[in-house]
C-alpha cells in the first residue's frame, strides 16, 4: 500500500518512517510512505501557506490553494480510496479503522497546523476525518505518524509472525492478556504456573480470562 502525508512541517517526520517495522515494510516493497511539503505547492511569491481567518477570529489558517494543488497533483498520478484529514473533532481512530485502512491501496493523510485548514477543503476534498482523542496538538504530524504505524504493521507480510499482530490489544475489542519472558523467576517475581505447563488449551483459556478481566477493569467501555 501507499501512504502520502501532506504537512506544513515535514521536518517533524524526518527519520520516523525509515526505522523498525515501517522501514522493513518499505524495504520489502509492502508499503510506500511519502511526505510532501505543503510549501512546495504554494503560488505565493513569499512562500506563505496560511492567512488570517475571516470574521476576526484568532490564529492562522492553512489556505485552500496549496492543499488543493498538492492533492490534485497526487490524484493526477493515481487513484486514492481515502483522503484523510487528521483533526481533534474527527472520528476516533482505533484498531478496526487501522485494519480497514490497511486494505486500501492508496491513501492521503493531510496534517492540520495552526488553527486548522480552510473548511472548504474539508467540504470538497476530504473523505474521512480522524482524531486520536479529545485533545489538541500543535499539528497533525504525530497523528499521521501514529496512523501510518498502526496501519502498516497489520499489512499482511509486514510482521514475520502475523499471529503476533492479530493478538494485539483491541483486535478482538479486548485488551491483551499479560505476557512474560525468561527468567521464570526474577527476584521472586514468578511467571504464572499455567504458562509453564505446556497445556495449550489451558493456556488459551487463561489468556481469554485475563483479557476479559483486564478489559472489564481497565476499559469497561470496550465491553459495551
Amino acid at each position: 500500500m501507499r501512504i502520502d502525508i501532506i504537512t506544513a512541517c515535514p521536518e517533524v517526520l524526518e527519520g520516523f518512517f525509515d526505522k523498525s517495522i515501517l522501514g522493513r515494510a518499505q524495504k520489502k516493497g509492502l508499503a510506500e510512505i511519502y511526505v510532501h511539503n505543503l510549501r512546495d505547492y504554494t503560488t505565493d511569491k513569499h512562500g506563505h501557506i496560511d492567512d488570517y481567518p475571516f470574521g476576526g477570529f484568532p490564529g492562522m489558517v492553512l489556505q485552500c490553494q496549496p492543499i488543493d494543488a498538492c492533492i490534485s497533483k497526487l490524484k493526477s498520478e493515481r487513484e486514492y480510496e481515502e483522503v484523510i484529514f487528521v483533526t481533534p473533532d474527527g472520528q476516533q481512530f482505533d484498531q478496526p479503522m487501522a485494519n480497514e485502512l490497511s486494505l486500501k491501496k492508496n491513501i492521503i493523510i493531510l496534517c492540520g497546523h495552526y488553527k486548522g485548514i480552510d473548511y472548504r477543503i474539508r467540504e470538497h476534498l476530504i473523505t474521512k476525518e480522524v482524531s486520536l482523542g479529545d485533545f489538541v496538538l500543535t499539528g497533525g504530524e504525530l497523528v499521521a505518524a501514529c496512523m501510518a504505524d498502526a496501519i502498516v504493521r497489520v499489512v499482511p507480510g509486514v510482521i514475520g509472525d502475523e499471529q503476533s499482530a492479530l493478538s494485539d490489544s483491541f483486535q478482538d475489542n479486548l485488551l491483551a492478556a499479560p505476557i512474560y519472558t525468561r527468567p521464570a523467576d526474577y527476584k521472586g517475581w514468578k511467571v504464572p504456573e499455567i504458562l509453564l505447563s505446556g497445556n495449550q488449551a489451558k493456556i488459551e483459556e487463561w489468556e481469554m480470562q485475563q483479557s476479559l478481566e483486564r478489559t472489564k477493569r481497565l476499559r469497561p467501555d470496550l465491553l459495551k
